[in-house]
């Protein structure tokens, strides 16, 4: 199994933050936010992670990485097209994707290793406690979301207007397999270029499930966490971490697959 990191742009919301530092480089309780979810992956039993770098690529750095894709155009262009730096390997085998400013347990890939789907993301099912905490309006931020009684996907993006209407919230993190690229890519094939350059990952999975292309959903019921902002950093270094996000070096990927697989 490989996964793929997206590790692009330098996230404006941050500010000053991002100056000298990618977004990905900050430190969630002493460790990089790149770190926490490098080790994530690998107590899951990924064998090989690969990162896409492009703002301050040389300060992108985490014990574990196996490979370097670059967008070298990532100034001008969006998420799609720093995935596509690396479809040399969406191409051949199955891989993880996750955006380079989210941590999560390891229960969050496991569980996508073991989705029967060509495309699957995660969805936070207790998405409300989480935006609560970082913001006074949630609704402000959170995003349409509905899946079917056979756990695909049918709508996600978009603001939502009530809480009611959202059954949980992308967490970034998604897995592919080789038939599901294709379809992809022959979904991204039939765009203008320039659309494709400015193209987001929710809005792609959006158009995708309009096409007819079916995207399962995971619900994750563990902890987990995204940065868009200073606030965002600060919140979650004075808060301490769940235990699932901060499990014991001694405690390998290979044992939690084997659990995984036991249960």
């Amino acid at each position: 199994m490989k996964a793929i990191i997206l590790a692009v742009g330098r996230g404006s919301r941050m500010k000053g933050w991002t100056q000298e530092l990618p977004k990905t480089m900050l430190q969630l309780h002493g460790k990089p936010l790149l770190q926490r979810q490098v080790d994530a992956l690998k107590h899951a039993g990924v064998g090989e992670i690969g990162v896409v770098t492009g703002y301050l690529k040389d300060k992108i750095q985490a014990n574990g990485l196996t490979h370097r894709f670059e967008n070298p155009r990532w100034a001008e262009t969006n998420m799609v097209r720093s995935l596509m730096a690396a479809q040399q390997w969406l191409a051949k085998e199955p891989c993880l994707i996750g955006y380079g400013d989210i941590f999560y347990a390891p229960s969050a890939p496991l569980s996508l290793m073991k989705a029967d789907a060509d495309i699957a993301i995660t969805y936070d099912v207790n998405f409300w406690e989480l935006w609560s905490s970082r913001l006074a309006d949630p609704l402000s931020d959170l995003e349409n979301f509905r899946i079917n009684s056979s756990n695909v996907v049918t709508d996600i993006g978009g603001r939502a207007q009530k809480r009611e209407d959202i059954q949980g919230q992308y967490m970034g993190l998604l897995f592919v397999r080789p038939k599901g690229w294709q379809s992809i890519r022959t979904f991204l094939d039939s765009l203008p270029a320039e659309v494709v350059d400015k193209m987001d990952m929710t809005s792609m999975l959006k158009a995708l499930i309009a096409a007819g292309v079916p995207v399962k959903g995971i619900a994750y019921h563990d902890a987990w966490g995204e940065a868009d902002t200073p606030e965002d950093i600060e919140g979650y270094n004075v808060k301490a971490l769940p235990s699932s996000l901060t499990l014991a070096d001694s405690q390998s990927g290979d044992m939690l697959l084997k659990q995984n697989k036991s249960q």
